[in-house]
């Protein structure tokens, strides 16, 4: 039987999703909650691979599991036997064919910056600390840039095993709630770092970003912002 899960999780503690010997992260601690629920574990996929400190507030999996219990009670017995940082929020069957990576069309993520004068400790880890003065004119129209289809290699490092460059962009704002401040985008597919590099050139040097989408080098582009402002919100098949 396929499943599909909906995790959240905060990335704090991992190494990214992807299994690594001798490091936490999320795929290694999902794989032996699965363990101990199911007599058989396969193919499990994810349908984003978020990087070390990166967190997450509608990942999805998918997995092939027998002699267990039934999807309606499965996050019931999974989130026991997960660590306090991921939660199986919900469990349902698959339908034929379903694939969480090679059936998404579409991933959005925010990335989130806090603006007060003083940190939070609320914040730590969850937010890039930005407690300078913003043009947020200048940012939204940088956002407003990027939908469509670009060329992103000036967002991505320069060692890299991407051969293509071009993404589609569906949507891309920056919206204020409170004192905080959101870049939020959505796209068939990311290049590594491309949220994390946008953001950063968009807070150093918003003019820049219309020249640098006609594939400028990298090093044209703007400092890579921290992991833990990232989060996977969600994603649409």
């Amino acid at each position: 039987m396929r499943l599909i899960l909906t995790l959240e999780y905060d990335g704090t503690p991992f190494h990214g999703w992807a299994a690594q010997p001798g490091l936490p992260t999320v795929e290694a601690s999902l794989r032996a909650a699965l363990g101990e629920t199911f007599s058989s574990v396969e193919h499990l996929a994810v349908a984003g691979r978020t990087d070390t400190g990166v967190h997450a507030l509608g990942q999805v999996a998918s997995v092939d599991v027998e002699d267990g219990p039934p999807p309606e009670r499965a996050a019931a017995a999974l989130n026991p036997r997960l660590p306090d940082a991921i939660t199986v929020v919900s469990v349902s069957s698959a339908p034929d064919g379903f694939h969480a990576r090679q059936s998404a069309y579409s991933r959005s993520y925010r990335y989130r910056l806090y603006t007060r004068s003083t940190p939070s400790p609320f914040e730590l880890r969850r937010s890039w600390w930005l407690p300078r003065p913003l043009d947020e004119d200048a940012l939204a129209a940088a956002a407003a840039v990027l939908p469509g289809e670009h060329d992103f290699r000036a967002f991505t490092p320069t060692q890299t095993q991407h051969e293509v460059f071009v993404r589609v962009i569906e949507r891309a704002e920056w919206i204020r709630r409170g004192d905080h401040l959101d870049f939020e985008i959505t796209a068939d597919s990311y290049l590594r770092h491309m949220v994390r590099s946008l953001v950063g050139t968009m807070v150093e040097s918003p003019e820049a970003i219309p020249a640098l989408l006609e594939g400028r080098a990298r090093l044209e582009a703007g400092v890579t912002a921290p992991p833990w402002g990232l989060y996977l919100v969600a994603v649409s098949y």
